[in-house]
């Protein structure tokens, strides 16, 4: 008993072994890591709000924009009309752009201007000062600047709060150019972060022109290097570090932008003195809002629902006048783009792509409603605990109990894990690992269960070892009531069939596994039938073949018209289940049998870990190549001569002589036509017709042996054997046999 429970208990353990390591992040299981990212997006998907945030106003460049407006980039006096109208004419709270304005406007009808004012013909007073009246409309970058400005010396309230959007590039990009533009104001400077944050830090940045990220109110990176090995967006950086300081996204410049600006501060957890590191970094503060975030400085996205859970405004129609109040007045405006041709879609938990800007539009949201959720470091710890109970409970609970109850009691296991997690997600705000936990569960009770099938079943083998393998199941009554009967290894003169579902495979590729079997169920059992009836013993069942032998155990004088009948008996049988076969929809099914009589061992063969009761030797192979022969002549059935000579009542047709494949003598073959007493005068004549042509094909007689098969070709169109031997002479005739043939067929086939 200890020695079963100490087994149980390493089973469990070698099963947690691998959850234990990919839990303390010692190595990365893909497979573990699909389905918890599988459990969270169903959480995330059962408990997201569906409601609309107006708060939140997406002003996308859509397909309608740029065919009114043009292609993008737009010009940056365009640029500028739009951030005019968004603060003047609907007085928005902020604007975020999610995009970068890195390079200087193109300026080529400046310099035409310029250019054209040096020609003769512009030398006037009056057109010199036409063109100096001009040129500060040609100034873009300058105009979108004014735009953009937020002048310090007013208060906070009448600012214009524009926070531009740029990106860190972690890789050197083609050009070499590492730095391009300028960075806002770090929200932690280099000087005041005494933090060790072990991050990749970027090589670089793609930032605004200087004019414009000086004219804003402020700024945030809007590129993603936290999604998932599936490619879906599931966290973002909140903040990236770059040369000591700390830089915040998009999404925490806007809400920062909206309160005000508020100072970022990183806090830890209590107690994590000196040293300040990721692994103790719990939430990132903007004064009352609290953001929790990972080691890496990411955070959960918090999707409000499917795609447009937010309102899109058309920028041509923020252009024009003609896009309505509500709900732009007082919002938050995030400016972003969702023409397909500007490629700004991402994949998300919710199935549905996205556009770039809705995904920070959400985490807007999910700030100011503090509705983000955390995956603490200190979860691992959590997981680790509870994989140690539930291996605990399992191992000494399910051994116990019955199988039925064993299932319940693991089911119950599974759905107490998943109310946890549930309820952490809901009440907390806490991922919970939920896959590893079930996975584990479900791998220790099988194993567990397993074992105890096996620790049961040795105990019944012990008591049936020494006559059930021993005795084939369909010999036990027989034997049971022979009890001098011995099963002993020795030869005798028995007959074998082979049988076998012609075009199986077929047959096979065009069901369904369940259907096959159901097929194959429906097939045999009546095959069984049969062969018990006449005396049988199956010896085995090989897919779709039967092999079964006559005469042993139980001595049989009759044994080889008993297999006979049998063969006859198995394609009526077969015929009997054809109406019943097409009412299903399944596909007609043919055999070929190939039977011998002859001398083979018979008995108890195998080995120490199997045995059974059987026949081998050449007569047995013999019959397994006639089986094989049936569908070259078209055949249903095909006797060896030991089988033809021995059924004496039996009218049979001489197919052929051939030399099969592992044999050096040529044996006869032939087809059974039936009892000699119920042949009919027209079966009579095609056998002595056959018989003469057959004679004159073996003398090489060509013309007189044609003739002869032809005849009884154009009589019997269904005996295949006719035309086979049409074939062979019409090949004779072109390739002669040598001249010491003698009308022996040499068959390849196995």
């Amino acid at each position: 008993m200890k020695i079963r429970l100490l087994v149980r208990l390493l089973i469990t353990l070698v099963v947690a072994l691998p959850f234990l390591g990919h839990g303390l992040g010692y190595f990365n299981w893909t497979f573990l890591d699909r389905l918890e990212n599988f459990s969270y997006d169903a959480r995330l998907l059962l408990t997201m709000p569906r409601t609309r945030d107006d708060r939140v106003v997406i002003v996308d460049v859509d397909e309608k924009s740029l065919g009114e407006i043009g292609q993008w980039p737009w010009p940056r006096d365009r640029m500028a009309a739009l951030t005019d109208q968004l603060f003047k004419t609907y007085k928005v709270r902020v604007v975020g752009y999610d995009m970068v304005f890195a390079e200087v406007d193109r300026k080529d009808d400046l310099r035409l201007l310029e250019s054209i004012s040096q020609w003769e013909i512009a030398q006037s007073d009056d057109f010199a000062s036409k063109v100096e009246g001009i040129k500060p409309s040609l100034a873009r970058d300058e105009i979108f600047a004014k735009s953009l400005f937020s002048d310090a010396s007013v208060p906070d309230s009448a600012r214009r709060k524009t926070v531009l959007g740029y990106l860190f590039r972690p890789v050197v990009p083609a050009d070499g150019v590492r730095v391009r533009g300028a960075l806002p104001v770090p929200v932690v400077s280099s000087e005041r972060n005494d933090t060790f944050i072990d991050m990749l830090e970027p090589d670089g940045y793609t930032g605004n022109l200087p004019l414009l990220q000086e004219a804003a109110y402020g700024g945030g990176f809007f590129e993603n290097e936290l999604f998932d090995v599936d490619g879906v967006f599931r966290r973002v950086p909140l903040l990236r570090k770059y040369n000591g300081a700390f830089y915040e996204s998009l999404a925490l410049a806007v809400v920062r932008a909206s309160r005000d600006m508020p100072p970022v501060t990183l806090e830890f957890h209590s107690g994590a003195d000196g040293d300040r590191d990721g692994l103790d970094l719990e939430r990132v503060r903007v004064g009352d809002l609290a953001v929790p975030v990972d080691q890496d400085l990411g955070v959960l996205i918090p999707y409000r629902g499917p795609s447009f859970s937010f309102p899109y405004v058309s920028a041509a129609d923020v252009l024009a006048g003609r896009a309505p109040q509500y709900p732009l007045n007082g919002s938050i405006v995030l400016l972003g783009t969702s023409a397909p041709g500007l490629f700004d879609m991402r994949t998300t938990p919710t199935g549905r792509t996205f556009t770039g800007v809705e995904i920070h539009a959400n985490l807007v949201s999910g700030i100011l409603d503090q509705r983000i959720k955390h995956r603490p470091l200190y979860m691992q710890g959590i997981t680790i605990l509870l994989l140690a109970v539930i291996a605990l409970l399992m191992t000494l609970l399910i051994p116990r109990m019955p199988v039925v109850t064993g299932s319940l009691f693991t089911l119950l296991m599974i759905v107490i894990v998943s109310a946890i997690a549930y309820l952490v997600w809901e009440k907390a705000d806490l991922v919970m690992p939920v896959a590893s936990p079930i996975l584990f569960i479900v791998s220790v009770f099988f194993l567990q269960l397993i074992y105890g099938f096996r620790v049961e079943s040795v105990r019944k083998r012990r008591m049936s070892m020494v006559f059930g393998q021993y005795v084939p199941p369909e010999l036990v009554e027989q034997l049971d009531n022979n009890p001098k009967l011995k099963l002993e290894s020795d030869s005798r003169d028995l007959t074998v069939i082979f049988t076998d579902v012609r075009d199986f495979t077929r047959i096979a590729e065009g069901l369904a596994p369940n259907e096959l079997s159901t097929l194959m169920n429906e097939y045999l059992t009546p095959m069984t039938k049969v062969i018990h009836r006449h005396g049988g013993t199956i010896d085995k069942y090989m897919g779709d073949s039967i092999m079964a032998f006559w005469g042993a155990p139980i001595p049989d004088a009759n044994h080889a018209r008993h297999g006979l009948l049998a063969s006859i008996e198995m394609h009526g049988a077969l015929a009997a289940l054809m109406p019943e076969f097409r009412k299903r929809g399944w596909p007609e099914m043919k055999i070929g049998v190939g039977i011998n009589t002859g001398v083979m061992r018979v008995g108890n063969m195998g080995s120490d870990f199997r045995m059974a009761y059987t026949v081998m030797g050449d007569a047995v192979n013999l019959a397994a190549r006639l089986e094989g022969l049936t569908k070259q002549y078209g055949s249903n059935i095909i006797v060896g001569e030991g089988t033809a000579s021995t059924v004496a009542d039996f009218a049979f047709m001489e197919l052929d002589r051939v030399r099969v494949k592992g044999k050096d003598d040529a044996v006869a073959i032939f087809e059974p036509v039936g009892p000699y007493n119920a042949l009919g005068r027209e079966e009579k004549s095609m056998l002595s017709k056959h018989r003469r042509a057959l004679k004159c094909y073996r003398a090489s007689d060509w013309d007189t042996a044609e003739t002869e098969f032809f005849n009884l070709y154009q009589s019997f169109p269904n005996r295949k054997v006719f035309q086979v031997y049409l074939d062979r002479i019409a090949n004779f005739r072109s390739q002669p046999p040598n001249p010491e043939w003698s009308g022996v067929y040499r068959s390849l086939a196995k």
